[in-house]
């Protein structure tokens, strides 16, 4: 049994890898039939990474709210919910903040704990409502959770617009500097990226995961309700309140998103006509993590530093952003589909047999 549990295991980290490389060879020969020049396109992506400091941390930013996505979405798949309204968390998240940020005046740690305490609260409840819903009510969390965004986007403008507008323009007011969960010192070290505790808090959110959901009762029930609802009905669980419970969890690292990007990033929130997608990311990030979370979080860094380092091969190379986007959908597209890489690549196959 264990070497059987070995040679899954194994499979498991090796379909990944050569999902990326396929990946990443496919959007080489796009580069070649567009015309580009493939091996400068990804010295550029790879130089924009780390071409200096202000670069790393800059990727640092664009990899948390990814790898917040990917949990936020993976915790829901465990629980056999489909939350595709990370989104909307987010935006409520971002409201939270910004009410707390904006209307109160309090001591600059007391101030920032509050918001972020306030908007992943806001961004849980956001979840949560899904989660009572489809529990209560039987309405597929799918349907919902689209709704949801556009509802919390609008929710979101109406505030803004009403209470929170900066006059003349299009976006809120900006918050108080006591609610900033920026690192300053970090950001000087950085040479001026945006660095912000949510570093710290996106740690704390993967140890949280991975504790919740394999070491509690509640991460238990959680996992058991996923593989089976029925099952889990008959085995004494409570059901709706397992599915309540996930989707609280979820919203709530959704609402931190909205949270860090409000605090630490922008400092204000503008007002759009569309949500800003991450929680669609997230979808990806957790498929290609396999919901685990030291896969979110290394493929949330993979992602991330995929989508910073497009613009240096907009710049560098010439070559559009969006061929990282199909980089990143072949990567997904071949770990979602791992026979496709077995039969074209029979090492692997022949590997995992001979293993398990």
């Amino acid at each position: 049994m264990d070497k059987l549990y070995k040679g899954l295991k194994s499979e498991s980290l090796l379909v990944p890898f050569v999902a990326i490389i396929v990946g990443l060879l496919l959007g080489a020969i796009i580069m070649i039939i567009g015309g580009y020049d493939p091996i400068l396109a990804y010295q550029s992506l790879i130089s924009k990474i780390f071409g200096s400091s202000y670069d790393i941390g800059e990727a640092i930013r664009t990899i948390i709210p990814l790898v917040m996505s990917g949990l936020a979405v993976g915790i829901a798949f465990r629980s056999g919910l489909f939350n595709i309204g990370v989104d909307g968390q987010i935006v409520m998240g971002a409201l939270g903040a910004l009410i707390i940020g904006t209307q109160l005046s309090l001591p600059p740690i007391l101030h920032a704990t509050l918001s972020v305490l306030f908007g992943a609260l806001l961004g849980g409840l956001w979840g949560a409502l899904i989660g009572y819903i489809k529990a209560k009510r039987g309405i597929n969390e799918v349907i919902t959770s689209i709704m949801f965004n556009f509802i919390a986007l609008y929710i979101s403008q109406f505030f803004i617009r009403l209470f929170m507008a900066q006059a003349g323009t299009q976006r809120s007011e900006m918050i108080k500097e006591s609610a900033s969960i920026q690192i300053g010192w970090l950001s000087q070290l950085m040479g001026g990226a945006r660095m912000h505790w949510g570093f710290v808090l996106m740690i704390l959110a993967v140890i949280f995961y991975s504790v919740y959901l394999n070491k509690t009762k509640w991460g238990y029930e959680l996992r058991a309700v996923g593989q089976s609802q029925h099952a889990a009905f008959y085995a004494g669980m409570k059901v709706p309140n397992v599915v309540v419970r996930a989707m609280f969890i979820s919203g709530v690292f959704g609402g931190l998103i909205g949270t860090f990007e409000v605090l630490g990033v922008f400092k204000y929130v503008a007002i759009s006509s569309t949500t800003s997608g991450i929680g669609f990311d997230g979808i990806a990030v957790a498929i290609l993590g396999g919901n685990t979370a030291l896969g979110v979080l290394l493929s949330g860094i993979l992602v991330g530093a995929l989508t910073y380092g497009s613009q240096g091969m907009s710049f560098g190379a010439d070559v559009p952003g969006e061929i990282i986007r199909m980089v990143i959908g072949f990567i997904i597209f071949f770990v979602a589909a791992p026979g496709i890489v077995k039969t074209f690549f029979p090492s692997v196959k022949k590997k995992s047999k001979k293993e398990a």
